[in-house]
């Protein structure tokens, strides 16, 4: 099933199961990260790295070219990424901001190394997209602390 599903339909996804997603940690060649300014729960007005959910028997090559092109507008494939590893992000709450019902994903984050970022309009989910330094990621407090321990060894 390769198709998002309906909000109350994927309210109790979100409710009962942990969300598998695939996060991208996107490098320019002069060492600059790409990330996004979340409109939406979790992580709502942060700075949050690009990435996305894997859908129902998806597979892991599928779902990182589809999250690719619609975050960035760019074709990608795995085989051009490097496995960072395996993540855990809680959150209180959740995307339809229902009372009890927290967020839980387990991501598999991979670092793109890119010669330039790509320029993104905001969209639906991001208010705004901007370049950091690794350096200036570390320290602006609206970098979402999950975003910002991409990068305690980069």
């Amino acid at each position: 099933m390769d198709v998002a599903l309906p909000r109350a339909q994927w309210l109790d996804v979100v409710a009962r199961t942990p969300l598998v997603s695939i996060d991208l940690i996107v490098l320019d060649d002069a060492g600059h990260v790409l990330l996004g300014w979340r409109r939406n729960r979790p992580a709502q007005h942060s700075w949050f790295v690009p990435g996305g959910v894997v859908r129902k028997d998806e597979s892991l090559d599928a779902a990182f070219a589809r999250i690719a092109e619609a975050e960035l507008g760019v074709g990608l494939s795995r085989a051009q990424a490097e496995f960072v590893g395996v993540f855990e992000h809680r959150y209180d709450d959740n995307f339809a901001a229902a009372p009890g019902i927290t967020t839980h994903y387990v991501v598999l984050a991979h670092r793109v190394r890119l010669a330039a970022l790509p320029e993104r309009p905001a969209d639906d989910q991001h208010g705004a997209f901007r370049a950091f330094s690794v350096e200036q990621l570390r320290v602006e407090p609206a970098v979402h602390r999950y975003t910002r321990a991409y990068f305690t060894e980069v």
